[in-house]
């Protein structure tokens, strides 16, 4: 097994010095800011789409500094076409927690959880990508090549034995390197064969965003970008989603302190 690490390894590497997207700009960098940024991004967005919004977003905010002292409804605003606000608002609280409280930046994956939205894949990203740490970092691409590489044969394959594989072919001193190559590589791989993600045990496919409350949410945020309005307003502009629908989204979006309300009248924070 050692020879076909070793084999994998040498492949992946070779393509990606050749083929990989060693210009994307967050790989220009190793500031953990931006990598969270950056992170949070991509969670289940397009890179293609993440490109601009990232640009944008680190000129208007380039260091923890701006990004904690702007309010969160400016932060929203740029967030726009990304989907999954929630994300907007962790990374306004973490550069808060960051900021306000004068903490270097932590560089462990346990340290790193500990701000808001940071799990343990974000966690691990930060600590490859900005710390060059061979920290457990298993995404869907990594998924792609892992299983294209050693389980191609196979109907199933568990999350157990992916990460085990990954983790072998981790190449201690070169986690910056690798992660990239294999993310691209992954990118490539499923272009060409198609999404093998689903020989994973349990795997399920993400809901249909259409007609979705995630699709409402979004509607109302994309709104309210223009400026306040009340609920009839909204109810107007939104249409033909059900008025109900529309009330119950703002409640949610108003608990979760993406929206505020004062008297009649809806806005951003």
């Amino acid at each position: 097994m050692s020879k076909k690490i070793e084999h994998v390894r040498a492949e992946v590497l070779a393509w990606y010095h050749e083929h990989g997207r060693h210009e994307l700009p967050w790989r220009q960098t190793t500031d953990p800011y931006l990598i969270l940024v950056s992170e949070l991004m991509l969670q289940q967005t397009q890179v293609a789409r993440v490109i601009p919004k990232y640009q944008t977003f680190i000129t208007e905010f380039p260091t923890v500094k701006e990004l904690a002292e702007a309010p969160l409804g400016d932060v929203l605003r740029l967030w726009q076409g990304l989907g999954y606000n929630r994300r907007a608002k962790y990374l306004h609280q973490a550069a808060c927690i960051i900021h306000d409280t004068k903490m270097e930046w932590p560089r462990t994956v346990k340290e790193l959880q500990q701000l808001p939205g940071v799990g343990p894949y974000t966690a691990a990203a930060i600590c490859a990508f900005a710390y060059n740490q061979p920290a457990e970092l298993v995404e869907t691409n990594v998924r792609q090549v892992v299983i294209h590489h050693f389980f191609a044969g196979q109907k199933t394959v568990t999350e157990q034995a992916v990460q085990k594989r990954a983790q072998q072919l981790l190449p201690r001193d070169k986690a910056r390197t690798w992660y990239a190559a294999l993310m691209d590589y992954g990118s490539y791989l499923k272009q060409q064969y198609g999404n093998n993600t689903n020989k994973i045990k349990g795997y399920t496919k993400q809901s249909p965003f259409k007609d979705s409350n995630r699709s409402i949410r979004g509607a109302i945020l994309r709104s309210l970008t223009d400026g306040q309005k009340t609920k009839q307003r909204l109810q107007t502009e939104l249409a033909p989603i059900e008025p109900v629908r529309i009330a119950t989204q703002l409640q949610a979006l108003q608990a979760e302190g993406l929206v505020t309300k004062e008297r009649r009248v809806w806005r951003l924070p």
